[in-house]
């Protein structure tokens, strides 16, 4: 086989996960119950987020938190403070996708 597999988590519990960490892409997995978040931190790369369940509330360096839901997409400039929440009546779902992988930024 000359292609990769890659599997990842289906459920309605909190999960965080890294699913790909190579020289190209670093991308995660993310599942958030009603009312759970993200620890507030800064992007360390240029950071696509792709809403594939749910409502996420996302608050963004200085700006007024925002709700995205299904299906969207959002991306994120790099060294921005990030507020990621899931307010909504469902599961938040998500994939996090960081390019260039936060190893090779700058390089």
């Amino acid at each position: 086989m000359i292609e990769k597999h890659y599997s990842y988590t289906n459920s309605n519990e909190k999960v965080i996960e890294k699913i790909i960490d190579d020289q190209n892409l670093h991308l995660n997995h993310a599942i958030l119950p009603k009312g759970d978040r993200l620890p507030e931190h800064y992007s360390n790369s240029n950071v696509y987020l792709i809403i594939t369940r749910g409502e996420m509330t996302a608050q963004l360096g200085d700006q007024e938190s925002n709700k995205y839901s299904f299906p969207s997409m959002l991306n994120v400039p790099y060294n921005t403070k990030m507020n990621i929440i899931n307010e909504g009546e469902e599961t938040l779902e998500f994939f996090i996708v960081k390019t260039p992988n936060p190893a090779n930024y700058g390089k």
